[in-house]
């Protein structure tokens, strides 16, 4: 089968069922060579999905974020070796023994600073949830509790990336947003990304369809404060603070506008691309649902394919967005691919990214 059958049986197999509606884009080669959209934005209002719907992204947030550090690390602003300190003075959480180490920009990219999200404080907004307060408020409330291990010594997703944000923030002296507009979104042409949606109105409705490893509701149920922590309303909010981790949103094409600068680019020097598809965490040990895969200052990279049940060749990157949505970077066959849902965990890490990711390289 050809690749547009492949992932066009990929998609209406899904509809309905498991995925509300989708955006997926493919680029070869620097080149749009599948793209569509389909389902409903929003199933209640019956409201078609159009390609330039705005979704909330999640954790798509964190590759934008890292594509501003690296362009801001070329301007001469920032060392990814540089100890937050010396941005955030105040950001200095103790490792477990109580011992205060020194955490870099590289460690905080990579997830080996110390922090999950699994021991974030209740008083802390990680991205999709918590409270109304100011960024820096919110590091300040970080900082204080005990790091999961000493700053470089393991592995654990986390909210680092909310702390780039803050380092970028402050030595731009603006707003995240503003800072990754400056140095990456708007050079890049992603118009409709950022913290609050440029037209509300295009924004989908989100759902999820039960848990992993195999979520089960079907149709996937609607979103709400009954049935999820995750707060749907924040993006419209601007006293949410700014999560480098997970609180921007934007379209599809934003998306695969940040990708296609690590597949063929030149938005950065090739050292600077080069260091997004660098293992930046030896052999520590990662989760048993990750085996297969290492990580870079940009996402997932995978050095075992086989380990990884994965089609896709050694070095190829990818990573995902837990409100429905995954991405794939593959320099060896020249692939970006973006899929945006709004129905998690299925578009994220449920068999949607699977079934898409395969029908791709089935077509190869």
């Amino acid at each position: 089968m050809s690749l547009e059958k492949n992932i066009d049986a990929a998609i209406d197999a899904a509809l309905v069922s498991r995925i509300v509606g989708c955006v997926v884009l493919v680029n070869q080669d620097g080149k749009e060579i599948y793209a569509r959209t389909a389902g409903l934005a929003d199933r209640e209002a019956n409201r078609k999905l159009e390609r330039n719907a705005i979704f909330r992204l999640a954790s798509v947030t964190k590759p934008i974020v890292a594509t501003a550090a690296l362009k801001m690390m070329e301007a001469g602003l920032l060392e990814l070796d540089d100890p937050v300190s010396k941005y955030l003075p105040y950001f200095t959480p103790a490792s477990p023994d109580g011992v205060v180490r020194p955490i870099t920009i590289r460690q905080l990219l990579s997830h080996t600073a110390g922090l999950s999200y699994e021991t974030t404080p209740s008083d802390v907004a990680p991205g999709m949830s918590g409270p109304y307060i100011t960024l820096e408020e919110n590091l300040r409330r970080l900082a204080r509790a005990p790091l999961v291990f000493a700053p470089g010594t393991g592995w654990a997703y986390g909210t680092s990336i909310d702390v780039v944000g803050g380092v970028l923030a402050a030595i731009n002296g603006s707003s995240l947003e503003a800072a990754v507009k400056k140095y990456a979104a708007d050079p890049l042409g992603m118009a409709d990304w950022g913290f609050t949606p440029t037209d509300p109105k295009r924004v989908t409705a989100n759902y999820h369809n039960g848990d992993l490893p195999a979520p089960s509701i079907v149709p996937p149920v609607l979103i709400s404060p009954d049935n999820s922590p995750w707060d749907t309303g924040r993006i419209f909010r601007a006293d949410a603070p700014q999560s480098g981790g997970g609180g921007s949103c934007g379209t599809a094409d934003d998306a695969m506008k940040m990708l296609e600068v690590y597949n063929g680019g030149s938005f950065l020097r090739p050292a600077s691309v080069e260091e997004a598809f660098t293992n930046q965490i030896g052999n520590l040990p990662r989760r048993e649902g990750d085996a297969g895969k290492r990580f870079t200052v940009l996402g997932a990279i995978i050095d075992d394919p086989q380990a990884a049940r994965s089609p896709c060749p050694v070095g190829t990157l990818d990573w995902g967005g837990a409100w429905g949505h995954n991405w794939i970077i593959d320099r060896t066959n020249k692939l970006s691919i973006v899929v945006c849902t709004n129905v998690a965990p299925e578009g994220c890490n449920g068999p949607f990214r699977e079934d898409i990711r395969d029908a791709v390289y089935a077509a190869l």
